[in-house]
């Protein structure tokens, strides 16, 4: 197995093993005597190249204990922060650079997802902790997108064609209020971080989203945005977009994302459904224990949320430019 100075890879019986002899995620767990802080900064160049190279890295078996633990750990890699503005779930700061996990209603599903894929500024990194370990369930899934990519072009290659070509355009009403029920339930007031309507056109603008005022209500309109990425890295193209966890439009509610192709026309139910159906298949869900850390990288791995059914349940995120 692969090893920097203080880390040893293990398997786990949920990875996924591919053909090219990659075990995904990478699972990680201490050296003898090994902390982890000092083991970040000593194999950070090791552990960048593992990330590039299986998608994901799950820390699992090191003394992260608390959220400052945590803090610790995503300030030991260097990252750059990503403020949060734009952003459509519902979060609270716990300390540092960390905090809560989307806030919806942990019984419900989070679709598969690129972090933020439908702004133009997205964070390339995200980190999760688990500090209160699930009773039952609560997994967070992930699934290689450059797979899905490949499998949806060979499925339907004239809607891969059309998205390529068009792009997606992303659509969204919400109130003055936040709606924790919901996995986009942010406020606008809590997207833009004011509640002058001002500075909220300002910060979107900057955003490349462009407001509609009913109200104290806005509809947020964003793209077209291109709906697939070329991975520089691996050279892959991937499935960049959050098609599955919108819904195809025109809208109906608010505190919903709706998605249509760049031209208005909408993929249609029968395509989404199977391309759902291909993440589920390829994704890989390892229960969470206190104390793992994940390391998810953005730009090429999807991740999701399965309901919870036997509580507690405490994930807390960092996100990285």
């Amino acid at each position: 197995m692969a090893t920097g100075r203080y880390f040893r890879e293990v398997e786990l019986p949920e990875q996924r093993s591919y053909d090219d002899g990659l075990l995904f995620p990478a699972v990680l767990s201490p050296t003898a005597n090994a902390n982890i802080i000092e083991a970040i900064r000593s194999d950070k160049q090791w552990l960048e190249s593992l990330l590039h190279k299986s998608g994901v890295i799950l820390f699992r078996g090191f003394p992260v204990t608390s959220p400052s633990d945590f803090n610790d750990v995503v300030e030991a890699f260097g990252f750059p922060e990503l403020v949060y503005v734009g952003g459509r779930a519902v979060r609270t700061k716990v300390v540092g650079r960390v905090y809560t996990a989307n806030e919806s209603p942990v019984d419900k599903r989070i679709p598969f997802h690129h972090e933020m894929a439908y702004l133009p500024d997205y964070p390339s990194k995200l980190f999760f902790f688990c500090a209160e370990e699930p009773g039952m369930g609560g997994e967070t899934p992930v699934v290689l997108s450059h797979i899905v990519y490949e499998k949806m072009k060979e499925k339907h290659p004239e809607v891969v064609v059309r998205m390529e070509e068009h792009g997606l355009t992303y659509k969204k009403v919400i109130s003055d209020e936040d709606r924790p029920s919901s996995f986009a339930g942010r406020s606008w007031k809590s997207t833009y971080m004011t509640d002058d309507k001002n500075v909220a056109e300002e910060r979107a603008g900057k955003l490349g989203t462009k407001l509609e005022w009913m109200g104290n209500v806005v509809k947020m309109i964003t793209g077209p945005l291109p709906a697939f990425r070329l991975d520089k890295e691996s050279e892959h193209k991937t499935w960049f977009n959050n098609l599955v966890m919108s819904n195809p439009g025109p809208i109906k509610d608010d505190h919903d994302t709706y998605v249509e192709l760049g031209n208005g026309d909408l993929v249609p139910d029968h395509v989404v459904k199977d391309c759902l159906k291909i993440m589920e298949d390829d994704c890989v869900a390892i229960p969470w224990k206190k104390g793992d850390v994940m390391l998810v990288n953005n730009l090429t791995v999807l991740h999701g949320r399965q309901p919870l059914l036997k509580p507690p349940r405490l994930i807390l995120a960092s996100l990285c430019k």
